[in-house]
């Protein structure tokens, strides 16, 4: 079994396991924690009191990060006629039609880090479920991905757009930016991600609704938050 190396032992020992941490606190030790030699992710993860084998409850949605995420995505637009030209203009990395639905199906191509298809496509797309859903590629009308607004979905997603939703385990996991954005921008991001997410709370969700609530970087331990405060906020 593989040992942690000294620097994730010391960090380890820097958090109190017993603990749960206000914001402040939890993003100022998770960015001390980001000691690799690059530039660590700062990761959310929220595990959530629904059961998503339910339709009536699964959270899901996306946002415009206040501060991106620090990476920029490539994005693929599935569409066709005047709508190719206004992808191409937008900023799209890829676009087209049947060419890409064939070129992942027989070349098992993922060059890309969004899909993005307008709703007359979705024949075409939908053909691609079984492997862009279990990536979670798959277009949706609630995440915005699937609109005639072309050019508005590229450029949210280019600006920092993240969806989010829960998976198997009633848990989600999303970046909330890299460890180089220091805390104002990090407790910025992570607050509008902690909102939308309280706010998407389904209303047939019983019980504490944040079971449990933590932050970590790439490389590091990861730190507990109180999920009753920000319940509050």
């Amino acid at each position: 079994m593989a040992k942690n190396g000294k620097r994730y032992q010391d960090a380890v020992k820097a958090i109190d396991k017993t603990k749960l941490y206000d914001t402040t606190e939890a993003i100022q030790l998770v960015l001390q924690n980001a000691k690799a030699k690059f530039d660590e992710t700062i990761e959310l993860h929220i595990k959530l009191g629904v059961d998503s084998r339910h339709a009536d409850q699964q959270v899901r949605g996306a946002i415009v990060l206040p501060h991106g995420t620090g990476k920029t995505k490539r994005v693929l637009v599935f569409a066709k006629g005047d709508k190719l030209k206004e992808a191409e203009e937008a900023g799209a990395d890829f676009f087209g039609a049947e060419e890409y639905m064939e070129k992942i199906q027989k070349e098992n191509w993922f060059e890309f880090d969004a899909v993005i298809a307008t709703p007359d496509m979705m024949g075409v797309v939908g053909r691609l479920g079984r492997v862009l859903g279990p990536k979670g590629l798959m277009p949706n009308p609630k995440s915005g991905t699937v609109t005639f607004d072309v050019a508005k979905a590229i450029n949210e997603i280019k600006a920092g757009k993240v969806e989010y939703r829960v998976d198997k385990t009633n848990i989600i996991h999303v970046p909330v930016g890299r460890a180089s954005f220091g805390e104002k921008k990090i407790t910025e991001n992570f607050e509008a991600m902690m909102q939308a997410v309280v706010k998407a709370k389904p209303s047939a969700a019983k019980g504490r609704y944040l079971r449990s609530v933590a932050l970590t970087s790439t490389m590091g331990p990861s730190v507990r938050l109180n999920g009753a405060k920000l319940m509050e906020k």
